[in-house]
């Protein structure tokens, strides 16, 4: 059994990892996953009694304490016992010495000499051999070498005196796809029975060689449970980020990063100054490690909190029933897809959680606090960006006075700070803050710039939560990208969660983590948005992504239909344009 116990490894003031347990069981994997500087490499080294800095806690196999035993004590457990394979094969390898005689020199030094040199060459082709290279690799240099073939070279030395432990750092870096697979065939078999801990940032890499997963965050470990459990339904707001950040051939959703870098603050939780949910204790206090639902979480809020909650929502007009009993939840810097064809009650949904119309029945809850009436408080934290952005702009202000309402009304700051606020906001819709621009009134403004307006509008007060309603159904495609891409950068800035109103279910998997669909008032079906547009439980559902589809191909066979003469009409345009 490996065993850690409270490690602490500090260089100078600087404290790499921060007080890390782990227990691995033989048979068991462990991947360890995180971002560059999370200490993940840091870990392995101290196993393996190899960091230079100042180290405190205990590493247990067996019954030996790893962090105890003498150099030379350690120096014969070393590859013996525990091994591992280093991130950087290139310094990993001798450049004198054939591959062959390295893996024999692996052998040779737990050997004294008792064993016969033959008999040591034998074993190490073999290892050679099953690793996936021939005699001719065998007897070559490092340098003639191809870089999965080094790696393969170093998976047959770290085997060489069948240790019980087994250390993989970054096993697959730089590999192309191909030999990545046919690598991790062969840890797959390699590790059989041996505690493994894979360290990788490659998701992927993790999700096919180990069964468990913990995810490192500036020393401390915030999150662990089952591999599948932890990348399917993430309750760290981390590990949320860390795999927005991975593509795979699942992802719908377009990539989004963890705004901000890794931190080493020794007082209170070290994610706080990225994360979308921090309250003042996490400023403060570390939280423990802890069993939450049958999963290790460190965090405050016990994970990734509900925002929103809408439960049993129902709204008629006469005798249409235009929502009927909906509900659904909206989580801590998520984004929800709200999709149906016209008339299926989307629209009338948004305005309802707005307080714009009225429910018959239901309830909506704003961060665990059910909203009963709707005053400046819930206005700080909700904010709506409308479908047409001229219809919601009042006519009669400029954009200095249309962006700076929502703070007169709110009366927060100075007017000196309020201008700042405003021209901050501008800034951030990428809009420009000279005075003549500020004058304009929205008449004079191009549709993609009076949208960016509204969104400077709704987001000036900085809400926690922003519903947007087919914000680009009125916008030409190349300004719609640029909206989108837009929000999307504001979200992964600003830590914002959104409810994204739209018919378009092509542009919500582009934006969407989850998914609900709405049809005739009812809601038909919710989850992540790309299981449900890889395998929709729902016929309606179908139905949408099959006419998305539809309209995906006839665009596509337009575009090559124009040939030679759309392209020469385009150029006709390009050159009446610049004599004008």
């Amino acid at each position: 059994m490996l065993d850690i116990k409270d490690l602490t490894v500090s260089y100078g003031r600087t404290r790499i990892l921060n007080g890390v347990s782990l227990r691995l069981e033989p048979g068991h994997s462990l991947a360890l996953i995180g971002e560059s500087g999370a200490g993940k490499t840091t870990l392995g080294l101290s196993i393996m009694g190899l960091v230079e800095g100042s180290v405190d806690g205990q590493v247990w196999l067996g019954e030996k304490n790893l962090l105890a035993l003498r150099p030379g004590e350690m120096r014969s457990l070393r590859g013996r016992e525990v091994a591992m394979v280093f991130q950087n094969v290139e310094d990993a390898l001798n450049p004198l010495q054939q591959v062959h005689s390295q893996v024999m020199e692996a052998m040779a030094v737990h050997l004294d000499g008792t064993a016969p040199r033959a008999a040591v060459s034998t074993r190490a082709s073999r290892l050679l051999e099953a690793v996936g290279l021939s005699e001719e690799k065998a007897g070559a240099y490092p340098h003639q070498l191809s870089g999965g073939e080094r790696q393969r070279s170093l998976i047959a030395m770290a085997l060489a005196n069948d240790p019980g432990v087994l250390i993989l750092d970054e096993p697959t870096a730089s590999l192309d796809s191909l030999t990545k697979g046919d690598i991790l065939e062969l840890l797959r078999s390699a590790t059989a029975g041996k505690i493994s801990l894979v360290i990788t940032h490659d998701i992927s890499t993790a999700a096919r060689l180990c069964r468990r997963m913990a995810v490192m965050y500036s020393g401390r470990i915030v999150e662990m449970g089952t591999t599948e459990e932890v990348l399917e339904n993430p309750r760290h707001p981390y590990t949320r980020g860390l795999i927005r950040s991975y593509p795979d051939m699942k992802t719908t959703k377009d990539l989004q990063g963890i705004p901000g870098h890794i931190s080493q603050d020794l007082c209170g939780c070290p994610f706080h100054r990225r994360c979308t949910q921090h309250i003042q204790v996490c400023k403060t206090e570390v939280p423990p490690l802890q069993k939450l639902e049958g999963r290790w979480i460190a965090c405050h809020r016990g994970g990734i909190v509900p925002l929103l909650q809408v439960e049993g929502l129902g709204k008629g007009f006469g005798s249409f029933q235009a929502l009927d009993g909906v509900g659904f939840t909206l989580h801590e810097g998520e984004t929800l897809a709200l999709v149906g064809e016209s008339g299926s009650g989307k629209t009338t949904l948004s305005r309802i959680v707005m307080g714009l119309l009225q429910a018959d029945s239901g309830r909506i809850i704003l961060e665990g606090e059910e909203v009963r009436k709707r005053g400046q408080d819930f206005y700080r934290r909700v904010q709506m960006i409308y479908q047409n952005p001229k219809e919601s702009l009042s006519h009669r202000m400029n954009v200095l006075q249309l962006v700076k309402e929502p703070l007169d009304v709110q009366k927060v700051g100075t007017e000196v700070e309020r201008r700042q606020r405003v021209l901050q906001a501008l800034e951030d819709v990428e809009l420009p803050v000279y005075h003549e621009f500020l004058e304009c009134y929205p008449h004079q403004l191009s549709g993609g710039m009076a949208q960016r307006v509204a969104i400077a509008r709704a987001l000036v007060l900085g809400p926690k939560l922003l519903i947007a309603d087919e914000p680009t159904s009125a916008l030409d495609a190349s300004v719609q990208a640029k909206i989108m891409k837009l929000l999307m950068k504001l979200q992964e800035d600003m830590g914002l969660a959104m409810l994204f109103v739209t018919h378009d279910i092509a542009l919500a998997r582009k934006v969407s983590d989850r998914m609900a669909v709405l049809h005739r008032g009812r809601l038909v079906e919710e989850g992540p948005t790309s299981e449900l547009v890889s395998n929709p439980a729902q016929e309606y559902t179908r139905m949408l992504l099959e006419q998305a589809s539809d309209l995906g191909r006839r665009r596509e066979s337009q575009s090559s239909a124009g040939g030679w003469h759309g392209r020469c009409g385009a150029g006709s345009g390009e050159r009446m344009e610049r004599a004008i």
